[in-house]
């Protein structure tokens, strides 16, 4: 059996249709939506709709970690926009999402990553795609379980949720062979991201529940650059699986 897995898909439809070439399944750990890409700011939502100017602006106070200049700024540029801002983003997401879930093969098994829209997902998701949150799969005689969004953090993107709804998904679950998340256990080698060179939030929730019933295997995305990209706790393989809207490539797994 081979799976291949890919996150933080960021607007990469023309990678994702190939993404499943060879495999028996395509899994995705979310992030599809771009809202603005940090290695080039033309591309995104945020540039479409205020030039790369001000997203040059925006990712230089994000990165700063000055956030309430951040969000200052985008209130100010929405305010001076001709549409409502919801319409205009769902508006854009849609478009995206239009693209992207068109290019899964099948089958796909999708969770949420944060900054992902759930309540649009159902709008998009064909014959063929499965979206797993808080739950599980069999797949190869593997139990492959899958907990989807991020936790809550100054950035304030659509899909975090709290230490304590995350945590009730997670123990959901019970014992599986493969954990499958978008965000990573709460390991500072997994959750450092050495470009932006900030710590992204982990699980502890993911963590304890590795230690307590020890998958085979840990996969997730969301740090972009990490200062780990795999390492083993007790028993369990932990595997960042990549960004794939920069490389291109999937993970591959196999059994």
């Amino acid at each position: 059996m081979r799976v291949h897995v890919v996150s933080d898909v960021h607007g990469n439809a023309d990678d994702l249709a190939r993404a499943g070439n060879g495999a028996d399944a395509l899994i995705c750990l979310g992030d599809l939506v771009l809202f603005l890409d940090y290695a080039d700011h033309s591309r995104g939502i945020f540039p479409d709709l205020f030039g790369v100017e001000n997203a040059d602006r925006l990712v230089e106070l994000r990165t700063a970690r000055r956030f309430d200049e951040a969000r200052d700024l985008g209130r100010r540029l929405w305010a001076e926009l001709d549409v409502d801002r919801d319409t205009a983003i769902e508006a854009a997401v849609r478009r995206q999402y239009a693209e992207l879930f068109a290019a899964f093969p099948t089958p796909t098994y999708a969770t949420y990553g944060n900054v992902d829209i759930p309540r649009l997902w159902p709008d998009f998701a064909r014959p063929g795609t499965a979206v797993l949150d808080g739950e599980r799969i069999e797949l190869g005689g593997l139990v492959f379980g899958f907990v989807g969004g991020g936790l809550r953090t100054p950035m304030r993107t659509p899909y975090e949720i709290s230490d304590e709804e995350y945590a009730a998904k997670v123990e959901a679950l019970g014992d599986v062979d493969v954990l499958c998340s978008h965000i990573p256990p709460e390991v500072p080698e997994l959750t450092y991201d050495t470009v932006a060179r900030r710590f992204e939030r982990g699980s502890r929730a993911l963590l304890d529940a590795i230690r307590r019933t020890r998958p085979r295997y840990s996969l997730f995305g969301h740090v972009h650059q990490p200062l780990a990209k795999r390492m083993r706790i007790a028993s369990t393989e932990c595997v960042n699986v990549g960004h794939f809207a920069s490389t291109g490539r999937p993970f591959a797994l196999e059994w």
